[in-house]
């Protein structure tokens, strides 16, 4: 896009132009994506040999270019065909789904009269059902001068947004050309990390970046990525978060960003979770159900056009203003349409986006979807990002209960009983090939076992339900029975991740006592061979943590380019700002930890003594947390302590935090690698040091110890990618607490004889003096 013209795909101006009527979102079974593939390519291998497919066009509406790909094009009938694949009863399709699939294949029409000088065309819309594999066809014929006028009416539709658009465009990037930056000066190491990220983002290059906690990485990160945008031509920014936390930071930096350039026209979008946008909570998302979704297309424009100009408004009088989801609300309620979805509408109109990892990285992430649909040019901006590797595992792991496929049966209808019955024996044949399997050189047991493969057989079962419940489903779409559709959404993941099955994961049987039957489990091992198509999809990505080290580790389970440039930013801070303190003469091992009990409160309680202040003491888990605590209570009464608890709210989290007061002198005990044990941050006398009493290594059990396996096998180096890396790296993550100014002076215990090897001393930050530490004598109780 330009100054001179604005390129938009057929699919989204027409889903501008020639949408209308009701949002409707009953569940109806759709085909896959890769079934939808295949259906389009069996339509075209049904035609003649010289049937086109994939037919790319490209036609102008004054300044307004048009591009997309054709389905296919008979030049012997004169056809153009639009194709689209589908379960169920097509009568059941609504109105205005039909009218779009019109609308796109009309345009297209348009475009190949033009390009081929046709005087007129047959313009055909395919819909071809899946399970039957059918085809209804719907065909009319169009003169030339019929579809220009169709395509000149939905281009002068789309043609005042588009203007306003280059304009904004214009202006945004004039405006990012001189933003000045939010500071007066950059911290130390800042001005590195910015540099880095803008040679990426205007190289077009993956950059891994490890910058030390309390840097300022998000505003090191954001702002040299918008500058980046004229010279690349960006369409768009996303910063991703693993954790609330983050967003929340990085919009409160986009806020003192606006605040420092207030002629800087920049739309900032916020996703929610569309349980925290809901206006009407347990109501289904259509015309019949929920107020918002009837009609919400034909209110849609004049809310989309009111929520752009509540940015407008910022630019002009309120610079400080950054419009979130309140906002959005307000205007979704003043037009009668739904917040949740008119914020995904805006999306298409946004500068940056802020959301979580699973938008952009999941299975069926709705922002690499757009960027895909749309051809947008964006950069990308990974928080935290040690935080993807198992994130990135959990989104491309699937599990099938045994106890939910019974249930299943239990309210299934007549026509699903037998496919169902079909599954629960193949499933049964499944365990006793697993039981058969049990053997020492197997490294099986009766309770976790790893199989080579998944059977065929029980893909062919379980593929039998899907289909059996897809056409149930499709008749019966208000799926009033939950543990039908339970099951059937859980199986639909399961045989899509079967699809790709490969080394990056296991296929594996758990059986609990305590579980009614097994449970089975595609479990990503190593996410790579799926993120690395949305590190590629991106024109510029930027991953950046305290701790993306060894690079190696990251570049590996992460699936990085090759050409991914890695930056280490030198710590602003100097050892005499952190003692740190190894104290190798105590063992948290597990078969140790009864031992270790009274010297690690003997440890802190003499801390407290020499220097009181506040404190965190992270522990492996909660048993060990509540022991320590438990026993420092008693010893040391009149020490003020506070506990982490299992499942804490945000209410409670934030009561947790703000215990640490700057005149405040107490302990807070906490989990390693909790929600405190990274992204907080707690200033000054805030918080004057830490007590970490494990080395945070995962815990040994047959599901990690078949990953160290996988990761020996596919890496070579199996302890270290499993325990080790992953270990110290939260380690290192809940140290980084205490030090976050330039000002700041503290203390840190690491706590377990294991700290002092040389494979450990190695991974911790290289400005870090660690000296051993000698265990004070014990004493009795301080009165």
């Amino acid at each position: 896009m330009s100054a001179a013209h604005y390129t938009i795909a057929v699919r989204s101006m027409c889903e501008f132009t020639a949408k209308e009527g009701d949002l409707d979102l009953r569940f109806t079974p759709s085909p896959s994506a890769q079934e939808g593939i295949a259906g389009h390519k069996l339509v075209s291998t049904r035609r003649h040999d010289g049937y086109e497919s994939e037919v790319t066009l490209c036609g102008r509406f004054r300044h307004l270019q048009v591009r997309g790909r054709a389905d296919g094009y008979d030049p012997v009938a004169n056809r153009l065909e639009e194709i689209k694949t589908f379960r169920g009863d097509l009568g059941r399709q609504p109105a205005n789904h039909r009218q779009l699939h019109w609308a796109q294949a009309k345009i297209y029409g348009w475009l190949l009269c033009e390009t081929r000088a046709l005087k007129q065309l047959t313009v055909a819309l395919v819909y071809f059902d899946i399970a039957s594999q059918e085809e209804t066809v719907f065909c009319t014929m169009f003169s030339a001068a019929e579809l220009e006028a169709f395509f000149a009416l939905q281009c002068g539709r789309f043609l005042d947004w588009a203007q306003q658009e280059v304009a904004h465009r214009a202006q945004r990037n004039a405006a990012l050309v001189t933003l000045p930056f939010a500071h007066p000066d950059f911290r130390a190491g800042q001005r590195t990390l910015a540099e880095a990220v803008y040679r990426a983002g205007a190289g077009s290059r993956c950059l891994m970046v490890q910058a030390p906690t309390g840097i300022g990485k998000t505003i090191g990160t954001i702002f040299p990525a918008l500058k980046a945008m004229p010279a690349r031509s960006h369409d768009k920014l996303f910063f991703l978060t693993a954790k609330t936390s983050g967003r929340q930071v990085a919009l409160d930096t986009l806020r003192l960003i606006r605040q420092s350039a207030p002629v800087l026209p920049l739309r900032v979008i916020e996703i929610v979770a569309k349980e925290q946008a809901c206006e009407h909570p347990g109501k289904a998302c259509h015309g019949d159900a929920c107020p918002l979704a009837r009609g919400f297309y034909d209110r849609l424009p004049a809310a989309r056009a009111a929520a752009l100009a509540i940015y407008e408004t910022a630019e002009t009088t309120l610079p400080t203003l950054l419009p979130g989801p309140d906002a959005i609300r307000t205007t979704a309620r003043a037009h009668q349409v739904c917040p949740y979805y008119l914020t995904q509408e805006l999306v298409r109109w946004a500068d940056v986006v802020v959301a979580d990892y699973n938008y952009y990285f999941d299975l069926a992430a709705m922002l690499h979807g757009l960027t895909l649909a749309n051809d947008w040019r964006v950069n990308v901006l990974v928080d935290e990002a040690h935080n993807l590797l198992e994130r990135g595992r959990s989104m491309y792991s699937a599990t099938l209960e045994q106890s939910a496929m019974r249930a299943a049966q239990t309210t299934a209808p007549a026509l699903l009983r037998a496919p169902l019955a079909a599954l629960a024996r193949r499933w049964e044949q499944l365990l006793a090939e697993a039981h058969a399997a049990h053997a020492p050189e197997n490294h099986a047991s009766e309770s976790y076992t790893v199989l080579a493969a998944i059977p065929a057989h029980f893909r062919n079962a379980l593929q039998g339900v899907l289909a059996a419940m897809g056409e149930f489903l499709a008749e019966n779409p208000a799926g009033d029975q939950p543990d039908l559709l339970r099951f059937y959404f859980d199986a639909l993941h399961f045989a899509r991740l079967a699809e790709s099955f490969a080394a990056h994961s296991v296929f594996d049987l758990s059986r609990s006592p305590m579980a009614d039957g097994s449970t089975l489990c595609i479990r990503n091992i190593v996410p790579g061979p799926f993120l690395k198509p949305r590190f590629v999809t991106a024109r510029s990505a930027t991953l950046f943590s305290a701790t993306l080290s060894p690079q190696h580790f990251y570049r590996d389970t992460l699936g990085l380019p090759e050409n991914a440039v890695w930056t280490e930013v030198p710590s602003p801070f100097v050892a005499q700002q952190l003692a740190v303190r190894i104290v190798d003469r105590i063992s948290t091992r597990y078969t140790d930890r009864a031992k270790s009990l009274l010297p690690i409160v003997e440890l802190m309680a003499t801390q407290f003594a020499a220097q009181p202040g506040n404190y965190l003491a992270f522990f492996s888990s909660y048993s060990y947390l509540q022991q320590v605590s438990a026993l420092f209570a008693e010893r040391y009464p009149h020490i003020a302590i506070w506990q982490q608890s299992p499942r804490m709210d945000t209410a409670a989290q934030a009561m947790f935090l703000n215990r640490f007061v700057p005149a405040g002198t107490g302990i807070g005990f906490a989990v390693l690698g909790g929600a405190f044990a990274e992204g907080i941050d707690l200033p000054g006398q805030r918080l004057i040091g830490a007590f970490i009493a494990t080395l945070g290594l995962p815990q040994l059990n047959p599901v990690n110890e078949q990953v160290r396996k996988s990761m020996q096998h596919a890496f070579a180096a199996g302890y270290d990618y499993t325990y080790l890396y992953p270990g110290i790296r939260k380690v290192v993550q809940a140290a980084g607490r205490v030090i976050r100014t330039e000002a700041d002076r503290g203390v840190v215990y690491l706590i377990d004889d294991r700290f002092a090897t040389r494979p450990v001393l190695a991974l911790l930050p290289s400005w870090w003096e660690a000296i051993p530490e000698v265990i004070p004598n014990i004493r009795p109780a301080m009165p």
